[in-house]
């Protein structure tokens, strides 16, 4: 587990490692820069359970910090853990007897439950639900999966300390996906999985939201793939030499410009929508507002911009910033005069006219 600043949810992940089934273990936690309550949370369970490894390093990225611990460890098997989240108490021993059973599975995830800030399970979210549970299982499934997206949670994770050691662990220049690179590069070694229990909690929280963060993760997911291919063709991996990741360094990898914004548009609204399922609202409105101002959309299509700026004036009329609200209408109808129905079909509705 790495920490830094989340003292509000730190206790309870914790808890939810020391009171595993499967007792026998190490619990490595490596502080990167807290400058909250949370030394004072883990000092005080280390003093308390012999199993807790505390470690306190300079602030850095978090691959790094991963990395840390990842070295850090001495078991055959090294498990993820965030400090946000909750662990069901059977998840090490489920994950453990599944890399006993299969020794050529470099590691294996599982499903998840979403829950909100307060711990509430949005199992009743249809959205959610399908977001959590409809992952594939078996390696041949995950291998085509891997090849649009990342099919692994990785606090559900536990993989084996040897695959973890031969692909390098963590690559610092992964400053958001770093966990969807680290799958792709093993799974040019080793088989993969995901068990269908669930295997922890995954908390939905305003603090994740930030528009930045969706849009460098975007940066990064493409560049996964991006690299896996040229690897796959037998170039050298551009991932090695490359500073950042940015739109330029992804056009030297052949990303071009339109499959950039494309993945932009497709990873802000589903975000957005995300967050509205969890009933973030200000958030996803927050999040809406700077979306648009991010990027000029001129390679996306006209009908997937008008459906954004719609999407940013339903959270404002929501929210009761009808100026906001009106302004994005006009906004998106003036990009697609089709669209001006749907807003008096729906005020035709309210009043029973349709």
């Amino acid at each position: 587990m790495v920490v830094c600043n989340v003292d509000r949810f730190l206790a309870e992940a914790i808890e939810s490692i020391l009171e595993q089934t499967f007792r026998d273990f190490e619990f490595v936690i490596v502080d990167f820069g807290s400058t909250d309550k949370s030394k004072e949370i883990i000092s005080s369970y280390a003093t308390k359970d012999s199993r807790i490894k505390f470690h306190e390093i300079p602030h850095c990225g978090l691959a790094e910090a991963r990395n840390q611990g990842c070295l850090l460890a001495q078991g055959q098997y090294i498990a993820i853990m965030d400090a946000d989240d909750i662990s069901v108490l059977e998840r090490l021993a489920w994950e453990v007897e599944f890399l006993d059973g299969h020794p050529r599975v470099g590691m294996v995830g599982g499903a998840v439950e979403l829950i909100d800030a307060s711990g509430g399970s949005l199992a009743n979210s249809v959205l959610l639900s399908k977001l959590s549970l409809d992952r594939p299982v078996e390696d041949s499934e995950l291998r085509i999966a891997l090849l649009t997206y990342c099919p692994f949670w990785q606090d559900a994770v536990m993989m084996r300390r040897e695959a973890f050691n031969k692909v390098g662990g963590y690559r610092a220049v992964m400053v958001q996906g770093e966990d969807y690179d680290l799958w792709m590069r093993m799974a040019e070694h080793f088989e993969l999985a995901n068990l269908k229990q669930v295997v922890f909690k995954y908390r939905m929280h305003p603090h994740q939201v930030s528009v930045r963060k969706r849009k460098q993760q975007t940066f990064c997911s493409l560049s996964v793939r991006a690299s896996a291919k040229l690897r796959r063709s037998g170039s050298p991996d551009p991932l090695d030499s490359v500073q950042a990741i940015t739109p330029e360094s992804l056009k030297q990898m052949g990303v071009g410009e339109a499959e950039l914004q494309a993945s932009l548009a497709a990873e802000f609204r589903g975000w957005i929508q995300f967050m509205c399922a969890a009933g973030e609202w200000n958030a996803a409105l927050k999040a809406a507002s700077e979306m648009l101002g991010s990027c000029d959309w001129k390679f996306v299509e006209t009908r997937t911009v008008a459906d954004m700026y719609l999407q940013v004036a339903k959270l404002a009329w929501n929210h009761n910033r009808y100026w906001m609200s009106i302004v994005t209408t006009g906004q998106a109808i003036l990009k697609r005069p089709r669209v001006a129905g749907r807003p008096v079909r729906l005020l035709l509705e309210r009043i029973g006219l349709a």
